[in-house]
């Protein structure tokens, strides 16, 4: 299988996905944790049926040192005991931003509110740049239906 679109062939794709990479290398210099950027990149892929991505994160996580339990209870975490309150807040936030058009009003203030108890001004703006970025990279993969299944971690990537 190969996708429909070298997303780094075509001058036009190839500069706009450089720039999500970009975008993508500020956040990891943000002080929202390793962690919660993978777990919430791993959520945003599985709702959203990009396996490249759920290939990409899951790989990338257990690389940075994440435990396969974790990661193998993200689709599950509402009834997992693995994560931490503040992970979990991050994963309802996630889930709640990638699912905006199942919900007529978005983002619950509830969710929003207990984000805010775990994370600072900094932490909540790359928690919120996190989920709309790895969206945008989930909505590309699936367009050209990038396969999934040969990404190695440790090696530079295309894309976040």
């Amino acid at each position: 299988m190969a996708a429909r679109l070298n997303v780094f062939a075509s001058p036009v794709t190839g500069e706009f996905w450089k720039h999500l990479i970009a975008a993508d290398q500020v956040l990891a210099d943000s002080t929202l944790p390793l962690a919660t950027r993978e777990l919430v990149k791993l959520r945003a892929s599985q709702v959203n049926g990009c396996g490249f991505c759920v290939d990409m994160h899951f790989k990338d996580a257990v690389h940075a040192g994440e435990s396969a339990t974790r990661l193998n209870l993200v689709a599950a975490w509402r009834e997992a005991t693995v994560f931490t309150e503040a992970e979990r807040a991050a994963l309802e936030l996630a889930e709640q931003g990638t699912r905006i058009a199942d919900a007529a009003g978005g983002v619950t203030d509830e969710a929003w509110t207990n984000a805010a108890q775990h994370y600072d001004e900094e932490q909540l703006a790359a928690l919120v740049c996190t989920i709309a970025l790895i969206n945008a990279f989930n909505r590309g993969n699936v367009i050209i239906q990038q396969p999934a299944g040969d990404y190695q971690a440790g090696r530079p990537h295309g894309h976040a």
